[in-house]
């Protein structure tokens, strides 16, 4: 979503700017090409040299000096129109308060006013002390700037560089670059409910030992944002992953198959589609030990009995007015085959399916969609990318259900 994009990154004076050098690599890592520009108060945080170090590109801080010496542009101008995105990170309760008002005393304000809102959408990442934050005038101003069609992300709640607590931290650069992410995704799932499960379920042998697959949980975890960028209500039920939960999904961790179930059953009912990316163990231990099972010689080898979990998908497939459901399966020979059958067998309309081992902990993917319609292969890319692609197609089907 961010590759050739253009992004105008506003800093201004506050401690978390230092968060700002990691969100502006980010972009780039992305694809983005990033501007900075900055006010004299972000310059007392950090300097421009290491914007203009990361970025590769000139840091603007003066409303009053030309881009270039044989540049006739307008800065306050130029910048806003030549970008595609505009983001305020971090932005202070004095900065907001300008924006909110029409006020524009600087390069950085002035840019705000200037900028075509049909070409480049404005967006905040708040960030001060609890006090203000909570203050009324601070909270009329957010107001106003959501009225005014500006995206304001976050703040968080945490620890503050003042020592108190509460919210008024900026989002973390990881959650930013998400957000900012979800500026250029057609909003195609709005209003929608989707449920997803991701990531392997652990079935206990012992308190100490279990069962468990390689799924990272990586493409579940990226389907998850997609569609919450996407504008959808997201709920993510989850098997042990270290992965971070995306920004704006609601996230329920499990660790067993009957777990998962119990935590997804609730939901179907109000759900508009279910993706099963989960890695779901297909049998248990039929009696875990409570203790853990110790080996008393070289040849003690535990004899396990072994039952079979439930069919989650497939269980939520045939409750009454089930949702539009969606399988994956992860296969190592006869991918199609085996997954047109594993699809016609849980009885949903489509099943994604690709190679298991190929892309377990990777960071891209190759899969084929299998409908009624047959066969419809995707290319090998990045599962973020392929995320979005996966989304649209889901979405596309929901409006034809």
């Amino acid at each position: 979503m961010l590759k050739h994009k253009h992004i105008l990154l506003g800093i201004t004076g506050g401690v978390a700017a230092y968060k700002s050098a990691e969100v502006a690599r980010r972009l780039i890592k992305r694809g983005a090409t990033v501007t900075v520009v900055m006010t004299d108060g972000a310059k007392e945080f950090i300097t421009p040299l290491t914007f203009s170090a990361l970025t590769n590109q000139p840091v603007y801080d003066d409303l009053w000096s030309s881009r270039a010496a044989a540049s006739s542009s307008i800065a306050h101008i130029n910048l806003s129109r030549e970008a595609d995105a505009f983001i305020i990170a971090p932005c202070t309760a004095n900065v907001a308060a300008k924006i909110a008002n029409g006020l524009a005393d600087d390069l950085l304000t002035n840019l705000a006013l200037a900028r075509d809102p049909l070409t480049c959408p404005l967006a905040i990442a708040p960030a001060m002390n609890v006090q203000m934050w909570g203050n009324p005038a601070t909270q009329r101003n957010i107001e106003q700037l959501r009225n005014d069609g500006i995206f304001v992300f976050g703040p968080a709640a945490g620890e503050q560089a003042c020592g108190e607590i509460g919210n008024g931290r900026m989002l973390e650069p990881h959650e930013l670059v998400q957000a900012i992410e979800s500026l250029f995704v057609p909003q195609i799932l709005k209003g929608k409910k989707i449920l997803i499960t991701a990531g392997p379920t652990f079935e206990a042998i012992d308190p100490v030992r279990g069962i468990t697959n390689r799924s990272s949980g990586k493409m579940g975890y990226a389907l998850a944002h997609a569609a919450a960028c996407a504008g959808a209500e997201v709920l993510l039920i989850s098997g042990p992953t270290a992965l971070d939960t995306p920004l704006g999904v609601h996230r329920i961790n499990v660790e067993s198959a009957a777990d998962m179930l119990n935590a997804c059953l609730p939901h179907v009912a109000e759900t508009d589609a279910f993706i099963a990316v989960a890695a779901v163990a297909d049998w248990r231990v039929d009696s875990p030990a409570t203790q853990k099972i110790k080996k008393q010689h070289a040849d003690d080898v535990p004899h396990l009995s072994f039952t079979q979990n439930p069919d989650i998908l497939h269980t939520v497939a045939q409750q009454p007015n089930a949702p539009y459901c969606v399988g994956f399966a992860a296969e190592t020979e006869n991918v199609l085959e085996y997954g047109q059958a594993k699809r016609l067998k849980k009885g949903i309309p489509l099943l994604i399916a690709n190679n298991g081992p190929a892309t377990f902990g990777a960071d891209d993917n190759e899969v084929v969609l299998l409908d009624n319609a047959g066969e419809h292969p995707l290319p090998r890319q990045d599962k973020a990318q392929l995320a979005h692609r996966l989304i649209a197609e889901i979405a596309k089907r929901l409006t034809t259900k």
